[in-house]
Parts: structure tokens; C-alpha cells; sequence
């Protein structure tokens, strides 16, 4: 009998863009660089390596977009969802996959923090793993800089990764959940989506509202997700019909003044992530507003 496992899959929110890795899988750490966080709209981006020849695209290949992010790096996801797609570096003979679109149980849990300098000023690192302000040192690199954004006085700003898409708010936000489902894990690419609810009237683009690309879940009454198709940050979802407006909590450029005040969905929760923080934890969704 042999002792190789199985596959381990990957799909985007749509299921366009698909792929398998035979693995192992070699390091899975949490970023919590403000780039990452633009690009996938959650509070930190959770990323899982393997070797570039147990890799293989199943479908969608042809689906998946690229942003130059900076003269260091590139950002893949998918045109149809914008679901993070996987980052193929063949100089390094590795694959960089997100993990919140890899499917089933994994065997290997996240080793460290990375760039906790920038981390997200709502976000609680709870759990003992390693922190570190940029890369590791062993790395010998330093993490891209970006401007501080102007802050103005009762505005909430944020932009998608490439800043075609900004948008304000005012007021405060209805509330604030960290969400464990499987459609977030898939839409944000990540361990769980941080989202704040505000009401329509709270909410403008400044630019960009017609950069902004929709995929709705078809079999879902509500659940749908919004990106840049530029260069495939998140951006806010404006729901009309519930007159309120679903902000990604990493698009964010200022602090919004609310924390998350639970999670919710933890009977969808990824093996890998540990809840270490002290929130309540919901199986399911909360209760109406």
C-alpha cells in the first residue's frame, strides 16, 4: 500500500480557476503587510509553499489576471471572482499558494507572523508564533514601502491595492465580524474575512466605481464579492436591498475605531487556523442587527 497522500486542491470562489499540489507542503506563514491585506480584504493573508513540480493547473489557467504590485513582486486572481490565484516562481522552483482556497483538511499549521509592523490596528495577534516586523532576517530583504495616506477628520478612507478604487466613510460602522465560511475563506483567500457593515448613506467612491467587478454566488440569497479588475484588491460590496454597505476591513486606510466583535461561522473554520483571541465564537452567523 502506498503511503503518498492524495492531491491537495485549490479553487477560486467561482470554481474558473482551479489547480492541484502534491506537496508536502513546506512553510504556511501569516502576512500581515499592508499589500496583502489590499489584495485580499482581510485583516492578514495566509500563504502556503510547496515545490513548483508536485504543481499543476487543473482549469482556469487562462482566467487568471497579474498586477505588478511593485518592482519585487507580482499579484495573480481570478478575472470572473478575483479570488488570489497561486504566485509560480520559477527562479525559486516554488509555488506560493493562498491558503484559504486550499481544500480539506491540511497538515501543516502557520510557523510565524510576518511583517507585524504593519500590522492592522483591529487585528490581535493572540497565539505564541513567532512575530516578525518584516521578513525573518535569514531573508536579507526589507519589505516594500508605501505612503501613509492623509487622514482627515471624520472620514474613514480606503482603496483597493492599486489606488484605481477609494472611497470614504463617514458615521459608524453597524458592526464588525470576523467570518469563517467557506465562501469568505474562498472570496478573501485567507483564514477568515474581517467585514464592517455601514449604511448606504455612510458611504461614497471617491473613483474607481467603475473599475469595480461584482461575482454573486448563484445558488446564495445575498453573498457576493467586489475587486478591482485592474489589479484585483478588494473593494466594498454596496448592497442596496439591505441599504448597507460590506467594506473588507483590509482595504482600509485609517482606523475605523471598531473592533471585530466575534466570530462567526466556526463550524466552517479551517483546521489550520487557531482561534486564539477571546471573541465569542459563533457556529453559525449572528443574530440580526
Amino acid at each position: 500500500m502506498s503511503d503518498k497522500h492524495p492531491p491537495i486542491e485549490g479553487t477560486c470562489l467561482c470554481g474558473a480557476v482551479r489547480y492541484e499540489i502534491d506537496g508536502p507542503l513546506n512553510a504556511m506563514v501569516h502576512c500581515h503587510c499592508s499589500m496583502c491585506r489590499k489584495h485580499h480584504g482581510g485583516s492578514f493573508a495566509t500563504f502556503a509553499a510547496a515545490p513548483l513540480m508536485g504543481f499543476r493547473w487543473i482549469a482556469g489557467e487562462d482566467n487568471v489576471a497579474t498586477y505588478v504590485s511593485s518592482d519585487k513582486g507580482q499579484r495573480s486572481f481570478c478575472r470572473s471572482c478575483g479570488s488570489v490565484a497561486p504566485s509560480v516562481l520559477k527562479d525559486m522552483d516554488m509555488v506560493i499558494c493562498p491558503a484559504g482556497n486550499l481544500l480539506g483538511d491540511l497538515d501543516l499549521k502557520p510557523q510565524a507572523h510576518w511583517f507585524v509592523g504593519s500590522r492592522a490596528p483591529w487585528t490581535q495577534i493572540a497565539d505564541a508564533l513567532p512575530q516578525h516586523e518584516e521578513y525573518p532576517e535569514e531573508f536579507g530583504t526589507t519589505g516594500v514601502t508605501r505612503p501613509a495616506a492623509e487622514k482627515r477628520e471624520g472620514i474613514v478612507a480606503g482603496s483597493c491595492l492599486c489606488g484605481c478604487v477609494a472611497f470614504e466613510l463617514t458615521g459608524q460602522p453597524m458592526r464588525m465580524m470576523n467570518c469563517h465560511c467557506t465562501r469568505c475563506r474562498r472570496g478573501r483567500s485567507s483564514a477568515h474575512a474581517t467585514n464592517l457593515f455601514y449604511k448606504l448613506g455612510d458611504f461614497q467612491f471617491v473613483r474607481g466605481e467603475a473599475d469595480v467587478r461584482t461575482y454573486k454566488v448563484p445558488e446564495a440569497r445575498f453573498f457576493s464579492v467586489a475587486f478591482c479588475g485592474k489589479c484585483g484588491g478588494a473593494a466594498p460590496r454596496v448592497s442596496p436591498e439591505r441599504d448597507v454597505v460590506v467594506i473588507p476591513a483590509g482595504t482600509l486606510d485609517d482606523d475605523p475605531g471598531m473592533r471585530p466583535q466575534a466570530h462567526i461561522h466556526v463550524s466552517s473554520k479551517a483546521n489550520w487556523f487557531e482561534i486564539a483571541d477571546s471573541l465569542p465564537q459563533l457556529p453559525e452567523g449572528p443574530p440580526p442587527v
